[in-house]
Formats: C-alpha cells, sequence, structure tokens
C-alpha cells in the first residue's frame, strides 16, 4: 500500500463497474411486451372468473344477464343439490380411480415403448414408429373398437376405461426425443458398470428425465380426468360412471334434480347454473395438482421438443 506525503497510507483505488442502462427501445420493448402479456392474461382468465361467479348467483340475476365477475344474489342451491347426492361422490371416487389407474399403466408403457424408439440402433426401428404415427391419422372406427372392447371382456370393467387409450402417440414422441436428448455416454458407463438394461432405465434415465415426466402425468392425468366418451359407450351401470358423465347427464337432464330431493324452485336456479357448476367442480381438482407440476412443465415440453 502506498504512503502519502504525511505519512497516511494510501487507498487502492478500485475500478468503477460501468453499468449500462437500457436503451429507450429496449424499455418500450418492455412496457408493450408487459401490456400484451397482461391482456393475454386477462383475455383467458376472464371467462372462467365469469364461471365461476355465475355458479355463486342467483336464477334471476343469471337471466337477466346481469352477473359479470362477482356473483350477484349470491347463492349456494345448485352446490348443495350436487354436493348432497350420493351417486356425485360415488362418480368422483370412480373418476380419481381411473385416473390414477389409467396415468400410471400409461406412464408405464409410453416411457418404455419411448425408450426403445429412442436407440438408434434398434432394429425395426423405423417400423415400430410408423406403427405409432399411422394410428395418430387412422382408426379402427366407432363400431370395430366396441365390438373389440366387448369381444376381448372388458365392457363394464376398469379397463374399458384404462385400455383403449393408454398411449398416447404426441406423449410418445415428446419422450422419444428427450430420451435421445440425453448423453450416450451416461449408459455406456452404467454398461461398463454392469448395469442392464433395466437398471439403466431406471437407475439412470428416470431420475434425469423427472421434467418430461411430470409434464406427461399431467397431459395423461387431464386427458383421462376429463374423458366421458369412452363412459358412455363401454360402461352401462350408473354406478360405475365417471363424475363427467353425471354431470353431463344432469346437465342433459337424464338424472334430474328430483333425485336429489330438489323442489320447483331448486329445480328453476339449478337449471339456471348446473353448466358453470359443473365446470367448476370438474376444474378443480386439476387446478389443485397443477401448480405442483408448473415448474416441470415448460422444460418438459422444450427438452423434449424435437429440434431443427
Amino acid at each position: 500500500m502506498v504512503s502519502l506525503s504525511d505519512g497516511r497510507p494510501r487507498r487502492p483505488v478500485r475500478p468503477r463497474l460501468s453499468v449500462s442502462r437500457p436503451s429507450r427501445g429496449h424499455r418500450v420493448f418492455q412496457a408493450v411486451n408487459g401490456l400484451i402479456l397482461t391482456g393475454v392474461v386477462a383475455v383467458t382468465l376472464y371467462p372462467f372468473v365469469n364461471i365461476v361467479a355465475r355458479s355463486f348467483s342467483a336464477e334471476d340475476r343469471i337471466r337477466a344477464g346481469q352477473v359479470n365477475l362477482l356473483p350477484e344474489g349470491f347463492n349456494l342451491t345448485t352446490y348443495k343439490i350436487v354436493l348432497k347426492d350420493g351417486m356425485f361422490w360415488r362418480n368422483y371416487g370412480n373418476t380419481v380411480l381411473y385416473t390414477v389407474v389409467a396415468t400410471a399403466i400409461a406412464m408405464v408403457l409410453t416411457t418404455c415403448y419411448a425408450y426403445v424408439l429412442a436407440k438408434p440402433q434398434l432394429k425395426g426401428r423405423g417400423a415400430l414408429v410408423g406403427v405409432a404415427v399411422f394410428t395418430m391419422f387412422f382408426s379402427g372406427g366407432l363400431i370395430p373398437n366396441y365390438v373389440l372392447i366387448t369381444s376381448l371382456g372388458m365392457k363394464n370393467t376398469l379397463w374399458a376405461m384404462v385400455i383403449p387409450n393408454a398411449i398416447s402417440v404426441f406423449n410418445l414422441l415428446v419422450m422419444k426425443a428427450f430420451f435421445e436428448s440425453l448423453p450416450t455416454e451416461l449408459e455406456e458407463a452404467a454398461q461398463i458398470d454392469g448395469l442392464s438394461t433395466y437398471g439403466i432405465l431406471l437407475r439412470i434415465v428416470l431420475p434425469l428425465s423427472k421434467a418430461v415426466i411430470a409434464t406427461m402425468v399431467l397431459f395423461y392425468s387431464v386427458s383421462f380426468w376429463n374423458s366421458w366418451f369412452g363412459a358412455f359407450l363401454y360402461l352401462d351401470r350408473a354406478e360405475e360412471m365417471p363424475v363427467t358423465v353425471y354431470l353431463r347427464n344432469l346437465i342433459a337432464g337424464a338424472t334430474g334434480g328430483e333425485n336429489a330431493g330438489a323442489d320447483l324452485e331448486q329445480l328453476t336456479q339449478v337449471a339456471a347454473n348446473i353448466q358453470s357448476v359443473t365446470i367448476v367442480l370438474t376444474a378443480l381438482p386439476i387446478l389443485l395438482v397443477y401448480p405442483f407440476v408448473q415448474r416441470y412443465f415448460v422444460s418438459g415440453v422444450t427438452l423434449g421438443a424435437v429440434k431443427g
């Protein structure tokens, strides 16, 4: 340290770091981008907020078109009628069971299929990819599928809801692209250490694939949760139906509010906002689950995307 003439030590001069201010064009871009994204969020949220408000509003206010973002004439009649019905809870439990089992089976099959297709040395790989892609554009048709499910003895069983849509080709191709992006050196090192093919998949590949797995679980669970047409075709007993069919029948008037002990005034209220209530009750579980997997969503889709 250098001393001054009077003997005091001179402090070293530290170079000043120049912080470049964003240009005017960049600030304008940020402002315009923020306004556009805010508008997109508002346009996206408005219909759902309106649906929620209608589900809690009175029948006369709904028919008069007075409900916008806040409930008018707060009313819980439809929620009470639906939630008091034992069949609703039975069908809700069926939906949870179908979704969990179907998602688990779909993830096992899709992961194994995608992992195999990601191996360029696999003989017949092109044919296997072609078979999968072919099913994206062509299917056997509604009647042949119904005959097949019936002949296999799966009608009125859990498997009629699980097996027919066990593999989504879109999800399969996304996982295939993700597995192809993993370094091959990791698997080669694992092979040298004595791991088998299944050991490599379970102990090396899957721990590195949490993002894409969480994304696929979200895709499959939403698909199976909202599915109702398969149950409408293959299930005959009301106690085996998922909640989507229950709510669909409630909207169509097939089950009717009388089953829940509703009088004429209550039925009028139910008819006014039953669609809003059913949308809220169906979407609520997915909305509660989504925040826990949202952080994996973008990375899972982009990492598994087809890159040019």
